[in-house]
């Protein structure tokens, strides 16, 4: 970086437009495609589909060792946001809904879980460890700052239509691309040697609990994304043989990691994606701590992809969605965020999850007011909309506690050695709860309607407490060995 302008040499400039850049088409994926979805008359049930295909991000991690080992992440980031540019003029070019829109959307999804992928090992690899506090802040605010303007396209599609607001975005993924090729170059580094990919398999297989729960997600996806099969009563059966295929890949894997479970005692889990997993499966308490990583944000995330069809069917336009409910209910996640993670280092991690979770679920109770009180298929009247703008604001800033709490609690439990792995893994557990809820949630919209179903998401926060006394005792255990050195 000894070239250019002290801007452009300077390694957080880059975090913040890689951030950008990394914010952007997570916002197209969760605050545009429902509006746009809704807009054409596409019912709630495929709407949360849609969701489903999120999925990418939870997954990422299957192919985030290819992009690491083949590097050149600048290169993987550009062929991402090309990709995603390519994907939104071809939406700018057809007319409604064709018939490949799904599988153009989750190559879209893909695009932008591998674009994820390439930009978080670029920055790891950019920023010294003190230079990391730093770099987060700028990247927390500069991703927020993409997906703010995920909502300007949608106010846009007011104005131009569809197509231009998908032109737009195209636009703007190709001045992405651009200023990725532009960065600066990572440092050599030696390729793992091939041995890697056996080592992988052979800590795979040493874990079948892991494994066993990998396959069963796998298989679900599929399922799950199959309409006809997840509709048809003739395909009832399928429940208990995917029962009966986990528990059977469950004893295969069993006895194929026993074979030899002897030579390994004491040895650290071979592999560095798979190694990691096997390390993080023996602690204690582990698995109901992941069981709270997968739900204590369920509440939030079974509302969240509801909320823009719900402004859709109170009669709000796409313009007025955009303003208030994305672009201002992203800034005030930001102030929550800031505020939750200051009162994170204050009270401890432990207490802000309990105290800021608490305050996230009660958020749900603000749109389940508004939904009962706003009639559907009308023009809104001034009272509508300041209880519904109330509605957003809250559950936006609430949001934005809940999360800096649960980020925190997450970074807190991972060990330093395996750090990145770990903290991937955690991550994509975390993701396919927001993906699997937000299916559910079309499901349930649609069958409930929206009040009584924001008045359950409410209920569903509070499973997770049930599972706090271990949380405490992994945090305090990983203290004690930090402690230790």
């Amino acid at each position: 970086m000894s070239s250019g302008t002290p801007l452009l040499r300077s390694k957080f400039f880059w975090v913040a437009v890689l951030y950008f850049a990394e914010g952007f088409p997570l916002g197209i994926f969760y605050e545009i495609f429902p509006v746009y979805f809704r807009q054409q008359g596409v019912d709630l049930r495929d709407i949360g589909v849609l969701s489903l295909l999120g999925l990418a991000w939870t997954l990422k991690f299957l192919w985030a060792p290819a992009v690491d080992r083949f590097r050149h992440h600048r290169r993987w980031m550009a062929a991402a946001d090309l990709g995603m540019g390519a994907v939104m003029i071809a939406f700018a070019a057809s007319a409604g809904l064709p018939h490949w829109v799904w599988a153009a959307i989750a190559v879209f999804a893909v695009l932008s879980a591998t674009n994820d992928i390439a930009i978080d090992g670029y920055t790891i690899e950019l920023l010294r460890r003190d230079e990391m506090g730093r770099g987060n802040g700028l990247r927390i605010g500069f991703y927020r700052a993409g997906m703010i303007t995920s909502g300007l396209v949608l106010m846009a599609s007011d104005l131009v239509g569809w197509p231009g607001a998908f032109l737009c975005a195209a636009v703007l993924f190709a001045a992405c691309a651009g200023a990725c090729l532009l960065a600066p170059r990572e440092q050599a580094r030696a390729r793992p040697p091939a041995a890697g990919l056996a080592q992988e398999i052979r800590a795979f297989l040493a874990q079948p609990h892991g494994a066993a729960a990998l396959v069963t997600v796998l298989l679900g996806t599929l399922w799950l994304a199959d309409g006809a099969l997840r509709l048809s009563s003739r395909w009832t059966w399928l429940w208990p043989a995917m029962a009966a295929a986990a528990a059977a890949a469950y004893g295969l894997l069993r006895l194929a990691g026993k074979r030899d479970e002897a030579g390994r005692q004491g040895e650290a889990p071979a592999g560095a994606l798979f190694g990691a997993l096997a390390e993080m499966m023996q602690r204690p308490g582990v698995l109901p701590v992941l069981t709270f990583v997968l739900i204590f944000k369920l509440g939030d995330a079974s509302m969240g992809f509801m909320v823009k069809p719900f402004w859709v069917d109170a009669g709000f336009s796409a313009a007025e969605i955009g303003l208030v409910s994305v672009n201002l209910g992203l800034v005030l996640s930001i102030a929550g965020g800031l505020a939750g993670g200051w009162y994170a280092d204050r009270a401890g991690i432990f207490r802000a999850l309990w105290v800021l979770g608490l305050a996230q679920a009660v958020s749900n109770l603000a749109y389940a007011l508004a939904a009962w009180a706003i009639p559907l298929g009308g023009v809104p009247l001034p009272e509508h909309r300041a209880l519904i703008y109330a509605a957003s604001a809250l559950e936006s800033f609430t949001g934005g506690l809940g999360t800096a709490a649960f980020l925190a609690f997450l970074m807190a439990i991972v060990r330093r050695e395996h750090s990145a792995a770990e903290y991937a893994l955690l991550s994509s557990v975390f993701a396919a709860s927001r993906s699997v809820a937000g299916w559910a949630g079309g499901l349930g919209a649609h069958a409930m309607g929206y009040a009584p179903y924001f008045l359950l998401t409410f209920f569903l926060a509070f499973p997770a407490y049930l599972l706090l006394p271990w949380v405490r005792r992994m945090l305090e255990d990983q203290a004690k060995r930090e402690d230790q050195g």
